[in-house]
């Protein structure tokens, strides 16, 4: 969104995470700590065309302690402040991802706040939720405009922001991703695991992924190859991700930078989504689903709530019996994949996305003038 937004001509400061999570006392998070630390005494940096990019550098806890969070926004927004002055920005737009921005943003001057719900940050290990939940209903009492990406979400929001929350589901880089129907462009690690090769890609994080799931596919097929590339998620407690591990015909790949993600995809037989069912997947709307379609690729997925409306394009499965089942359908007789230039890839492209965004957004600031307007007269 950054990236579209800089390219329409926007100049884009963008501030990586304040940290949500609770560090935990180990080696890991210390590690973590420590690299936060580093980037965070590091000036903002151009990275590209009309993009800066600012990492926090803030003190652990202060979700817990309004002192220390009174520290952190200070830092922060004198930061922020700092590099409107340095580019001459005046009345910014503030988009923010989360409710723990709204501490250094509430003294700037901006001409539109909008809150951008993407996740259920609340239900995520290690997150207060009851200062979460506390902080996000005062973002939404003072948001501009709230967008949500699952019908779960738009619910949550709407009883706070009422008509000032709009539902949009997550969307995909479809020109990106549709790279993957380039044949003879498989990465030669991929190649040399034997087919039919199960691929997921994402975060493997214990809250998420359903590890029992894949360990029984892979237990009942043993000839199907499970592939799974991406980082496990730092701080998890649930050794089903190991034991995975160790099946001959389960593969963990690791994490593969951006650019190469439709390398790889190229070279999967069935894209998977064994997502569990809790409560924060049942507010999530995974991204990949129409990385996986931009692909071409057919999606077999546990039954989340956000893909319902896509049943006719996705295979849905609630246990291990019925996810085989519909793999081998897939296998056996392979749909055609959606031409990226389908209605549904189109309108789920970022660039569409955008479009529909701003529109919203300058609809209700044109509100929100033509009230003041009224007011004034």
């Amino acid at each position: 969104m950054a990236a579209r937004l800089a390219a329409r001509g926007h100049r884009v400061l963008y501030v990586e995470t304040v940290g949500l999570r609770l560090p935990g006392l180990n080696a890991l998070d210390a590690g973590r700590i420590l690299a936060r630390v580093k980037r965070g005494v590091a000036p903002i940096a151009r990275v590209q065309d009309n993009v800066w990019t600012l990492s926090p550098l803030t003190i652990p806890f202060g979700h817990r302690s309004p002192a220390i969070a009174a520290v952190n926004g200070m830092q922060l927004r004198t930061r922020i402040k700092g590099w409107m002055s340095a580019i001459e920005v005046k009345s910014p737009m503030v988009w923010t991802y989360h409710p723990y921005m709204l501490d250094a943003v509430k003294s700037i001057d901006a001409s539109r706040l909008i809150y951008h719900c993407a996740d259920n940050l609340a239900a995520i290990p290690g997150v207060d939720p009851e200062s979460f939940k506390i902080a996000e209903r005062e973002l939404l009492e003072r948001a501009d405009i709230t967008f949500t990406t699952s019908r779960y979400l738009q619910s949550r929001c709407e009883a706070v922001a009422g008509s000032r929350s709009h539902y949009f589901g997550n969307v995909a880089d479809v020109g990106h991703f549709g790279k993957a129907r380039i044949a003879g462009n498989i990465p030669p690690e991929l190649a040399a695991i034997p087919r039919p090769r199960l691929g997921y890609v994402g975060a493997l994080s214990d809250f998420k992924i359903d590890f029992d799931l894949l360990a029984r596919i892979a237990d009942d097929q043993p000839d199907w190859h499970l592939v799974l590339i991406g980082e496990e998620r730092a701080g998890q407690s649930d050794d089903g991700l190991r034991k995975l591990a160790k099946r001959r015909n389960v593969h963990l790949l690791g994490w593969r930078c951006y650019d190469d993600l439709p390398r790889y995809l190229s070279g999967l037989d069935v894209a998977l989504l064994p997502q569990l069912i809790n409560d924060y997947t049942r507010a999530m709307f995974p991204m990949k689903f129409f990385e996986y379609l931009a692909a071409g690729l057919p999606v077999v997925s546990t039954p989340l709530d956000a893909i319902r409306d896509f049943g006719p394009i996705c295979s849905t499965a609630p246990d291990s019996r019925s996810f085989v089942d519909a793999i081998r359908k897939q296998l056996s007789d392979r749909p055609p994949p959606l031409r990226l230039d389908d209605a549904i890839l189109v309108e789920n492209s970022w660039d569409a996305r955008l479009d529909k965004m701003l529109e919203n957004i300058n609809s209700a600031h044109m509100s929100g003038r033509a009230k003041r307007n009224n007011v004034q007269s």
